[in-house]
């Protein structure tokens, strides 16, 4: 891993050093070339197209990595939630323009519905862009806003629900405070919620507004059914470090400002958890299947560990990768198993800066919190690495990469779907 990642590390600094190149020779030049005209009316665009090579910017070519950074440096308008707002008060128009209505399926995907459960509070226009990329009519998804949104962003997301029939705002919403139990509880609220829908979903999986998948719908299918009723997320012993998150009691305390509240460590021993559970560790990020959540939702040890875990902090850190290695549940990762570090599982590819020229190659993007938020020349990295979701990505920070990922997930829907079923046709 490590030489492959020194080659990438080589190849990244050939190509910024041939970029920064071509940028000092651009410098004052006329980048109109590269940002078409706004869509027609008759062409309606819920967001702008870049004139852009994404076949040259995955063979990692510098002169197209270097006018996607041209792009970066000078984006074409603002993202505003009232671009979002304003399309989806015509439903008919937004389905047709952003083209849900011309979804191909396979006969395999129609067998096999995907359960999504979004919790988001920010950026609508890049929760669309999520949607879309994963959506098939068979599928269902919850959007679970933050209490705190803004009221357009809020708008914006009851407008998607409107539009999309199987996409529904969760029934219970949290006020989500940053490593408290509200994070949990939102994924709970929509599992509730999907648990009783008339989908017969065959697994669930959960997203934040900065995923995005690195896989089209029919490779998902494809990943889901040979896992074969298993589940898919981290699940590590816990370091020394982290064993005080879950051992002392936390508790929230107002902020500065309206709306924030922290969450502090108290030097108040917890009692141990029930029913004599060993405590795990992984992440927030889960693949689970639909008999997992459906035994999760009537057992009473996992509401008492629930109830144990509400004054911890992150709980959702720990919560998923220690049901699963429970005795007896559905896909059960055994305690003997060794333990499943997030670079095992497919779950999310997160780059961490502390980590970069050992186990990643540097960010192209920028960090926010030692996470990178990825940039266009990462694309070839992120899609041969082998995971079916990666996190972080923003528009302001990098459309192209966007742009790029949804190009290339298109392109291998249509590619594996014929390989999959000779029948395909609008549902």
């Amino acid at each position: 891993m490590k030489t492959r990642c020194a080659v990438y590390s080589f190849l990244l600094l050939i190509l910024w050093t041939l970029c920064v190149l071509l940028l000092v020779r651009m410098k004052h030049s006329d980048f109109t070339e590269y940002f078409p005209p706004r869509a027609s009316s008759e062409n309606i665009q819920l967001f702008h197209k870049y004139n852009i090579n994404c076949l040259a910017i995955y063979d990692m070519d510098p002169v197209e990595v270097g006018k996607s950074l041209v792009i970066r440096r000078k984006p074409v308008g603002e993202y505003k939630e009232e671009h979002l707002i304003n399309l989806t008060s015509n439903c008919p128009l937004f389905i047709k323009s952003r083209g849900y209505d011309d979804v191909c399926l396979s006969e395999e995907e129609k067998g096999f519905p995907l359960a999504y459960s979004l919790v988001v509070h920010k950026s609508a226009l890049m929760v669309e862009r999520l949607i879309k990329a994963l959506y098939s009519p068979r599928n269902i998804y919850c959007i679970h806003y933050d209490q705190k949104s803004p009221a357009l962003f809020i708008s914006a997301m009851e407008g998607l629900a409107r539009c999309l029939p199987n996409v529904f705002i969760a029934s219970k919403r949290e006020f989500v405070f940053y490593a408290s139990v509200s994070r949990l509880q939102a994924d709970l609220n929509c599992l509730s919620d999907l648990l009783v829908s008339d989908v017969k979903w065959k697994y669930v999986i959960n997203l934040c507004g900065q995923d995005f998948p690195l896989r089209s719908n029919i490779e998902l299918v494809s990943e889901l059914r040979k896992l074969n009723g298993a589940n898919m997320l981290e699940t590590c012993r816990p370091s020394e470090y982290k064993k005080h998150r879950f051992t002392f009691h936390h508790k929230l305390i107002n902020g500065n400002a309206k709306y924030e509240k922290l969450l502090v460590k108290t030097e108040q021993v917890k009692t141990p958890p029930p029913h004599g559970i060993e405590v795990f560790t992984g992440s927030a990020y889960f693949v689970l299947s639909r008999d997992f959540v459906v035994h999760m939702d009537s057992s009473v040890v996992v509401k008492d560990f629930l109830a144990w875990s509400e004054d911890t902090y992150s709980p959702d850190e720990h919560f998923w990768a220690t049901l699963v290695r429970l005795p007896g549940v559905p896909g059960e990762v055994p305690r003997s198993q060794p333990d499943i570090t997030d670079l095992m599982s497919k779950t999310r590819l997160v780059k961490w800066e502390y980590l970069e020229k050992s186990l990643y190659p540097p960010c192209s993007g920028t960090h926010v919190r030692s996470v990178c938020i990825y940039g266009a020349a990462e694309m070839r990295w992120l899609l041969d690495y082998g995971h079916w979701f990666a996190n972080k990505f923003d528009l302001m920070v990098d459309p192209i990469i966007i742009q790029c990922l949804e190009e290339k997930l298109e392109e291998k829907q249509k590619l594996f779907q014929p390989m999959a079923s000779h029948t395909c046709h609008e549902d």
